[in-house]
């Protein structure tokens, strides 16, 4: 782990590979709210070396020529360039609705670089990172753009950054929504520890199911990074964790649950989990799943039966 926090740990706390996130892991399980609108992935914007589109046609160093506050002063970073066809009209209607009581012009400005990070924050968020705080420089009391920078942090691996940002979402908000994310960015600094303690917070209980399924992956990653491992995978055996049934954040603990059984020499029974993740991920397709959808898939087999087939109390 870099001292300077910026090594972006696996929320599944398996070491044994490069640091970076893995396919369907490792980032908020969640489409951010102020995300455009106006396309729903990146398929059919990549070349054959699998690079978007959009950033084969951006300058290397573009910067944003109408940006001309005092943050493009020679010792700051000047803003980022914007993208000709965004307008900003390409958020959702409750953000657009959030930012209509500003004046016109600082509106615009905040849109169209939230705009921006949204559809940079997969391919490089590093870039999203400064679209959103070219965005905070206009609109830093707005919790959503508070919400843009954090999110737009983590995802950068600027793990400090988006821990102070998530504070400050929730002091505005008084929502514990980004809890799991905040546990697992004091785990890429290298704090599993306090990790795990602000994982027994009070708040956590506020957690909706999907909250606390992310909390679980995260804690576990925690008892890994302390080479606890049967605890990592005690950590994971919730009630969610049922083969039968998929909702969207199924694939996620599953896949959590065979890295975790990996790590303790139970090979076998992680081969299983992948295959049933790769069930629930066909079964539930690809897009945003902000609502967990359900699917059964054990025909009209008892519900309340656990992950190994017994019924829960």
């Amino acid at each position: 782990m870099a001292e300077n926090g910026r090594d972006k740990p696996r929320r599944d706390g398996n070491r044994g590979q490069a640091t970076g996130r893995p396919e369907g892991r490792g980032g908020p399980p969640r489409k951010p709210r102020w995300q455009d609108q106006s396309r729903d992935d990146t398929a059919g914007r990549r070349d054959a070396g699998g690079r978007s589109k959009p950033d084969l046609e951006r300058p290397p160093s573009s910067h944003n020529p109408g940006d001309l506050r005092s943050s493009n002063r020679h010792d700051r970073e000047r803003s980022p360039e914007i993208d000709p066809e965004v307008t900003g009209k390409e958020l959702d209607r409750v953000t657009r609705a959030q930012l209509r009581n500003l004046e016109e012009k600082n509106a615009e400005w905040i849109s169209r670089h939230l705009v921006m990070a949204g559809r940079l924050i997969d391919d490089d968020p590093e870039l999203a990172f400064q679209h959103a705080l070219a965005a905070s420089r206009r609109g830093g009391r707005l919790a959503l753009v508070r919400e843009a920078v954090g999110l737009t942090a983590y995802a950068a691996g600027r793990y400090g950054d988006a821990l102070r940002e998530f504070r400050t979402f929730r002091r505005i908000t008084g929502s514990n929504e980004h809890l799991p994310v905040m546990v697992d960015c004091e785990r890429g600094l290298g704090r599993p520890d306090k990790a795990l303690e602000a994982a027994r917070a009070e708040e956590a209980k506020e957690l909706d199911t999907a909250g606390k399924v992310e909390l679980a992956i995260v804690v576990s990653g925690a008892r890994a990074d302390m080479q606890q491992y049967e605890a990592a995978v005690t950590a994971l055996e919730i009630p969610q964790l049922d083969r039968k049934r998929a909702f969207s954040f199924s694939p996620r603990l599953f896949l959590a649950y065979a890295d975790a059984l990996e790590n303790v020499g139970r090979g076998d029974d992680a081969a299983g989990w992948r295959r049933t993740a790769n069930v629930a991920e066909e079964a539930l397709g690809t897009g945003d799943f902000a609502d967990p959808d359900i699917i059964d898939l054990s025909g009209d087999e008892d519900p309340a039966e656990g992950p190994d087939g017994a019924n829960e109390s």
